[in-house]
């Protein structure tokens, strides 16, 4: 005999399956498609035809691609390495014993709630207008001109940016795994006479390594998909200097009549990142083994 569902049972089930068919809608049904207009000639309109791996051979010849890959290569490593020290020297210092620790907590992560293109285009104001000002008035050579309009160093005020934002997050992560660590060590360790220093290579830090696994994949992945800041700073110059991944797929695909072959760069892309996060994953889990 069939078993009767439950109540319980139906309720699950009633929640579960507007959510499955939100997500396959929204989020799953758009990859496969994406994945099929990749072996296209596809321009965003009109008819198209099957291209076979034309797309996939000629993103390796492209030089555009090519400079955006480097680019957001650069912007990433810089940023989750800028990102992960900040975070975890400021969560060291907020899970401290020091006053105001809340109200501290909740002001650095003010940041984080805002978005990415309101940020962008605040802080683009500031290097475009206030700085130059700032640098005209005080004679300060390096900044009577907008870091923006540089080409040489336009990804550094692009990095600023990302890292100020980014910080929040991950600074959230690391006080959740330093509130892991039971006090009773750090007792046993400054009877033991042991300085700060070695307290954190020693203690600290191989108790926290697994959020340091946690930051490290999230901060990566985030760095390699920057458009946010893109968008809103710089659109990808000056002379395509900061045109990331996510950005060059964006603008070409849905404005340059190149969807079919930009596709195919998001479908690149992807495998790139999970290539990457599985790397790293592996990695830290045998680091974190060792210690």
């Amino acid at each position: 005999m069939k078993k009767k569902m439950t109540n319980r049972e139906k309720t699950f089930w009633a929640v579960i399956i507007p959510v499955l068919i939100l997500f396959f809608t929204f989020n799953t049904l758009p990859m496969i498609k994406g994945f099929i207009y990749s072996f296209t000639n596809y321009r965003g309109y009109g008819t198209y035809d099957y291209v076979g791996l034309r797309n996939y051979i000629d993103l390796f010849a492209d030089a555009r691609v090519g400079k955006s890959y480097l680019f957001t290569f650069k912007y990433a490593l810089a940023g989750t390495v800028l990102v992960n020290a900040l975070s975890l020297i400021l969560a060291l210092g907020l899970n401290s014993q020091i006053r105001l620790k809340s109200a501290l907590r909740g002001i650095y992560f003010v940041p984080n709630i805002l978005g990415g293109l309101v940020i962008g285009y605040i802080f683009s104001f500031i290097f475009t207008y206030i700085l130059p000002a700032v640098g005209n008035v005080f004679h300060i050579g390096f900044l009577q001109n907008s870091i923006l309009a540089s080409e040489k160093y336009a990804w550094i005020g692009v990095l600023i940016v990302g890292v100020w934002q980014a910080v929040a997050m991950n600074t959230i992560i690391y006080i959740s795994g330093l509130q892991t660590v039971p006090e009773d060590v750090y007792e046993a360790s400054m009877m033991d006479g042991a300085s700060k220093w070695k307290e954190f290579w020693k203690i600290t830090l191989p108790l926290v390594m697994p959020f340091v696994t946690i930051n490290l994949v999230l901060s990566t992945k985030n760095f390699l998909m920057v458009f946010d800041q893109i968008m809103s700073l710089t659109k990808g110059g000056p002379a395509q200097s900061t045109e990331s991944i996510s950005y060059l797929i964006y603008r070409n695909g849905m404005d340059g009549g190149q969807f079919g072959f930009q596709s195919a760069n998001a479908v690149l892309f992807f495998f790139v990142i999970v290539t990457i996060s599985i790397i790293q994953m592996t990695i830290m889990n045998k680091k974190e083994e060792q210690l």
